[in-house]
């Protein structure tokens, strides 16, 4: 089964478009986005069609529930006044700026989602359960970065359910397996980065390709092993309209820069 997972769009159609481009070129049996449509540039309304026109399963970010709420918090964590600043004028623009089709969209979007791998019959292995969530299976918007201790992400992951959990969020992409002693197998936590505002240095739209075999084992560390597709795309095109919009400008320097 090969699958395709994106998220953290925030209204960058150019970033969108080149990724459903390589989504396209490897051909996957299924695609599921992990949320946070909008916010931080000018296409919040053109992103939301794109994705509901091709039916893909997708989860609520933080983003995506403060403006199906019509609120002015989004949820997300700013390190400085001036990035609060600057965050509250990017939601006031979203907000003012999506239709009531792309609010009562958003509105609607599920917090988690999550699918069975069921192993052949013969190998009497328990079935390998698939966790989506955008920050964390109990917050919404919680950063789990790559430093986060091994104890802790096994817990989450444990009382989850999950033997993967995909989530993003931080915009930064990460992959680990830790090992359950409890039940004697793998399980495997996947940050998948961001599509439309990276923060890891490098400005290309990231998205992860899932292979999984179908005799998936649990019990195998190198069960799950997902790539990491970096995507150029026009960033120029993004941060040139992100300018020319009410939008702070810092934002289309964030873009360039890849922060």
């Amino acid at each position: 089964m090969r699958l395709a997972f994106f998220s953290d769009i925030h209204a960058n159609l150019p970033a969108l478009e080149a990724v459903f481009a390589s989504i396209d070129a490897h051909a996957p049996d299924a695609t599921y986005c992990l949320g946070d449509l909008v916010g931080y540039a000018p296409w919040p309304n053109e992103v939301v069609a794109a994705v509901r026109a091709r039916k893909i399963p997708t989860l609520a970010g933080n983003y995506d529930e403060g403006v199906g709420v019509n609120s002015a918090d989004c949820g997300c964590a700013y390190k400085t006044p001036e990035d609060e600043a600057r965050g509250v004028e990017s939601i006031s623009y979203t907000n003012a700026v999506v239709t009531e089709e792309t609010r009562a969209y958003l509105a609607g979007l599920p917090r988690h989602m999550r699918f069975e791998m069921l192993a052949p019959r013969s190998s009497g292995a328990r079935p390998f359960t698939v966790l989506m969530v955008h920050g964390s299976p109990i917050r919404i918007n919680q950063y789990l970065f790559e430093d986060h201790p091994d104890k802790s992400l096994l817990r989450l992951m444990q009382g989850a359910g999950a033997d993967v959990m995909l989530m993003g969020h931080t915009h930064k992409p990460w992959h680990r397996a830790i090992r359950d002693e409890e039940s004697g197998t793998w399980r495997h936590a996947i940050n998948i980065g961001s599509v439309g505002k990276p923060k890891d240095g490098d400005p290309r739209a990231c998205w992860v390709l899932l292979d999984v075999p179908g005799d998936v084992s649990a019990a195998d560390e190198q069960a799950i092993e997902p790539t990491f597709v970096r995507v150029e795309y026009d960033v120029e095109r993004a941060a040139q309209a992100v300018e020319a919009s009410p939008l702070p400008n810092p934002f289309a320097d964030m873009l360039r820069r890849a922060y």
